[in-house]
């Protein structure tokens, strides 16, 4: 038997980013072959799709949003948001500390970095918004992590409760995208990074943290910012530490003491209430 070897100047095929590559509408889905998602420090295998659990939801809801293009509006960005699959048991899971513990202790993992709980009330909280029920918010993006990149739409329902929100990113994750209940439009999508490319040009990005030496009071620091631009906020859905991307046009601190995600994005979107006299 003769061993294949590589001709000395042939290339190995780099590893492409895994994320949904199709259009907003797909009439007919194709079956697909397993795939892999890369994260960092682990490899997640998706081997198809059975049957739905029972509480698995077919698609998501469309909520009314009046959608207004001709005025400027905010983009959210969720950095290192804690939402990573894994096999336990005989089933895909979304990994918590809560419930996998034990997995996570066994794989080396440290428990107090998995919390999708704060993803999950700061993506509700963006959505139930009055800035978004106006039309105000043009798109929010979810970075992972395991280096992933989310795409939410404004009008998407998300589940309200943890478990079946839970249950929604296994199906992504797997998927790559989830569509409209009773349609082909996709609400949720995994889609290629960097986020920057996807941004506006004519938009003001600002970073938020407690270790940022410029402390403003939200109300008045959003009446000093040009009417014409669209605003990004970038806020880390994490437990510990801060975000690290240094791409902002402004880093700053609300507040004295440390917020949640859900209420730091509470106090941002009612202070954009207040100026554009959302009632």
């Amino acid at each position: 038997m003769v061993r294949r070897y590589k001709m000395k100047d042939q290339k190995r095929k780099a590893r492409s980013e895994k994320y949904d590559k199709g259009e907003d509408f797909d009439e007919v889905e194709e079956e697909v072959a397993p795939k892999k998602l890369k994260s960092e420090g682990s490899v997640i295998v998706d081997d198809g799709i059975s049957k739905p659990a029972d509480d698995e939801l077919p698609g998501i809801p469309v909520i009314p949003v009046n959608m207004n293009d001709k005025q400027p509006g905010i983009i959210f960005i969720l950095e290192k948001a804690s939402l990573e699959i894994a096999k336990v048991g005989k089933d895909y899971q979304l990994l918590s500390s809560d419930e996998h513990k034990n997995y996570l202790l066994k794989n080396k993992r440290d428990p107090a970095e998995y919390r999708p709980d704060i993803a999950f009330q700061a993506i509700l909280t963006i959505l139930d918004s009055r800035v978004n029920k106006s039309g105000r918010l043009k798109a929010l993006y979810v970075k992972t992590l395991g280096g992933l990149l989310l795409q939410i739409k404004p009008y998407a329902r998300m589940p309200r409760t943890y478990k079946r929100f839970a249950g929604l990113i296994v199906q992504l994750l797997q998927k790559l995208h989830i569509t409209a209940a009773g349609k082909g439009e996709k609400l949720c999508r995994v889609i290629k990074n960097p986020v920057d490319q996807y941004l506006p040009a004519n938009c003001r990005k600002i970073g938020f943290s407690h270790s940022s030496k410029k402390l403003v009071d939200m109300h008045n620091y959003i009446d000093t910012i040009n009417d014409e631009l669209n605003l990004v906020f970038v806020v880390g859905a994490m437990a510990h530490g801060k975000i690290e991307d240094t791409n902002f046009n402004d880093f700053i601190s609300i507040s004295e003491y440390p917020l949640s995600a859900a209420y730091c994005i509470s106090i941002i979107t009612n202070a954009l209430e207040r100026k554009w006299k959302i009632l």
